[in-house]
């Protein structure tokens, strides 16, 4: 029997305890934050001990194996002094995969794991698959691994979650992207967050299929570290030719093509989620007359090019969950129509001339939503003939109203974190559309 630690309280660490008290171990889990009623209720009916509000370390430091939540950073103190003591320290993923003998789909990237993992799983799930969904999105992988009997999981994987993992290997392995992000915990160095990336080939065997973005040339300079024995599977835009095309009108693949313009997502950076699922799923063996068949029934996760209104011919976007300029840049190359774009809120760094070329040639007009909007009218403001800036939800909407005529896009995809205003992505998303529906009601 091992002492077991789980360090923090969330979803993935209450899902990991109860896996763990069910192998027969001793189990108890420390949250320095303040647990959820919910989890301390399941916790204390499982007779699981906890704390909450604190990390007793001395009581920590006695376990066999310490289960990590993916949002507790390596420097901190108490990582430190768990590392300084040589006690494993994994993650959910790692941890739980050790005891299901299911398939398993893993996807990870910078931009648009969500959709590429969410696709993926609704391919698979439609077709008849006995799938679960987890990892960063859903139920706790650990609790469906011990509650449920699934022959597949679809687990879209972060950055944080595969610092930890050292034996774990999915069957069919997925790197849609990488671009700059979360640089604060890799010390500010993009090739250790790369390599974060690539763990999730790390243990591949020449059965496992590995898909990934072959024209991200990030991905190309650091292409050997994907073990050579391994089944690759690229997507590539023409002219280029890889296990799924993509071009300007359609994406093709070994067993058939579909029409860019009738997929249920659009936008360059959707077309190649859409590959990506297509592939994984394809290579659990769905069949090419399931893919056309479920393809258009597929609605992606709020806050992410959702459409959420409609005023004179305005059309109204929200793209909350655009929090870096990487995925504003998708926003704006999925659009041939001019451009409201409301952006903004709390900087992580951003480097905007990215933007730049799009902004011109898309955006008439920019409005920022922040309480210190100052770097980006720096960047922005005198470029444009139609720049405005406020900390008002409501404020930014109407002014963007003012601005449109029939055929344009207001766009929320704000490059940004949302703490300034918002509790979250979700509470900005969430009060836009409420404000778009407040405001275009009735008019």
């Amino acid at each position: 029997m091992a002492q077991i630690v789980i360090l923090g309280g969330g979803e993935s660490g209450v899902g990991a305890a109860l896996l763990a008290q069910a192998q027969g171990h001793q189990v108890f889990l420390s949250d320095q934050g303040e647990l959820k009623a919910t989890y301390q209720s399941e916790l204390s009916q499982h007779q699981i001990p906890f704390e909450s509000g604190q990390h007793t370390l001395e009581r920590i430091l006695q376990a066999d194996e310490i289960i990590i939540s993916p949002g507790i950073p390596e420097k901190s103190a108490i990582v430190q002094a768990i590392k300084q003591q040589g006690i494993s320290l994994v993650s959910e993923i790692e941890y739980a995969a050790r005891y299901t003998n299911a398939k398993i789909i893993a996807i990870t990237g910078s931009n648009g794991k969500t959709t590429t993992t969410l696709l993926t799983y609704h391919l698979l799930k439609e077709a008849g698959y006995n799938v679960g969904l987890a990892g960063n999105i859903g139920q706790s992988f650990a609790k469906q691994v011990l509650e449920k009997s699934f022959d597949w999981y679809v687990l879209e994987i972060s950055s944080f979650q595969l610092d930890r993992c050292f034996h774990f290997a999915p069957d069919i392995a997925v790197l849609v992207n990488i671009t700059p992000d979360h640089l604060d915990r890799y010390e500010y160095k993009f090739e250790n967050y790369v390599h974060s990336k690539f763990r999730i080939f790390q243990n591949a065997k020449a059965s496992t299929k590995c898909i990934y973005w072959g024209d991200d040339e990030v991905i190309q300079q650091y292409q050997s570290l994907i073990p050579a024995k391994t089944q690759k599977q690229e997507i590539r835009f023409a002219p280029g030719k890889g296990s799924a095309t993509i071009t300007d009108d359609e994406i093709i693949f070994e067993a058939g093509k579909m029409q860019r313009a009738s997929a249920p997502i659009q936008g360059p950076h959707n077309a190649m989620n859409m590959s990506a699922a297509i592939l994984a799923a394809t290579a659990a063996g769905v069949t090419w007359a399931d893919v056309t068949k479920y393809l258009p029934t597929f609605q992606n996760a709020p806050h992410r090019l959702e459409p959420c209104g409609e005023w004179n011919g305005v059309h109204f976007i929200n793209d909350s969950k655009a929090t870096n300029v990487d995925a504003v840049y998708y926003a704006l190359n999925s659009f041939n129509k001019p451009i409201i774009l409301i952006i903004g809120g709390v900087d992580k760094g951003n480097e905007y001339a990215v933007l730049d070329t799009l902004v011109k040639d898309k955006v008439k007009g920019m409005i920022c939503l922040g309480t210190d909007n100052t770097k980006l009218e720096k960047h922005f403001g005198h470029t444009l003939d139609r720049f405005a800036q406020t900390d008002q939800l409501e404020t930014a909407i109407s002014q963007a109203m003012e601005w449109a005529n029939e055929g344009d896009i207001i766009l929320l995809s704000p490059a940004c974190a949302s703490f300034d205003l918002f509790k979250n992505y979700e509470d900005r998303g969430d009060q836009y559309k409420a404000t778009v529906k407040k405001l275009t009601h009735g008019k």
